[in-house]
């Protein structure tokens, strides 16, 4: 059956030229080569959105078609990677203690009477609600290269290359405040205390409190969680089961970035190699 990767990775923002980073680009992009390659998707199977291509409508579009293709029976798995800002903006919903949600910078990210502007950015409830309709049948595979803590920094902890912060503070008044393990998707939501679905599987480039960095390797930028996991892949061939290859990225990246590379999902999926 048909597979779907969908590939983001955003570095410059139409409205917000000091926001710019430097390793998303190339995130996205060895994302997509490494399904096309080692993960045996097809190219066709294979959606690559890049800084201006990376709009919400773009992603939505892409995802929401994605899920109705899953829900229609014709694809049996999905991967999605994001490289790019996180923020925070007012809780809509009601179903965050401290009055503010987790998000995702888009390319076109704007503001609206002192917020982001919901239609130029992601929540995290849009992501959960989405994927709360795949059917069990299909395999969700989620890599977030992004922080969602104003403690977050998106910058090369050693590099002479100058660092970019990858967090936005949000233009409200209360700021950034949270410390918490990012929860968007389908996946284990800890207000609910609801089991992480045994089809759903989150990767995440650091603890909500860490710096995700975006460093400089051999003269190309990536993000540090990007290029271990990357590199850890390609170098066993994907034998490893998820949980060993979050280990050899956590023991690649010791000493070098203060980031911990998080793997969330249940115990069956852990002791499993990532699925071709």
């Amino acid at each position: 059956m048909a597979k779907r990767a969908i590939c983001v990775g955003i570095n410059k923002f139409a409205n917000y030229p000091q926001f710019t980073l430097n390793g998303c680009v190339n995130d996205a992009k060895d994302m997509a080569a490494l399904c096309k390659g080692l993960l045996g998707f097809k190219a066709s199977e294979v959606v690559l959105l890049t800084d201006a291509k990376a709009t919400k409508s773009a992603i939505m579009s892409q995802l929401k078609a994605a899920v109705a293709d899953a829900r229609a029976g014709r694809l049996s798995q999905i991967v999605f990677s994001w490289s790019s800002h996180g923020t925070q903006m007012t809780d809509r919903s009601g179903d965050e203690p401290d009055g503010m949600d987790e998000a995702f910078v888009p390319y076109d990210i704007a503001e609206k009477s002192g917020d982001w502007d919901p239609a130029h950015v992601i929540v995290d409830d849009e992501f959960h609600d989405l994927f709360q309709q795949l059917p069990e049948s299909v395999l969700l595979e989620v890599y977030l290269d992004t922080c969602h803590s104003g403690t977050g920094l998106r910058g090369a902890e050693f590099s002479l290359h100058a660092p970019r912060v990858k967090y936005v503070a949000p233009p409200t008044a209360q700021g950034p405040v949270r410390q918490k393990v990012v929860r968007g998707f389908a996946l284990a939501r800890a207000a609910k205390e609801e089991a992480p679905a045994t089809h759903q599987i989150l990767w995440s480039g650091c603890k909500a409190n860490q710096t995700s960095a975006d460093a400089y390797f051999s003269g190309r930028y990536n993000g540090a969680f990007t290029y271990y996991f990357v590199k850890v892949m390609n170098e066993t061939k994907n034998k490893l089961p998820r949980s060993a290859v979050a280990l050899r990225m956590r023991a690649a990246m010791k000493g070098k970035f203060s980031q911990v590379p998080q793997l969330e999902t249940n115990a069956s999926n852990r002791k499993t190699a990532i699925a071709l």
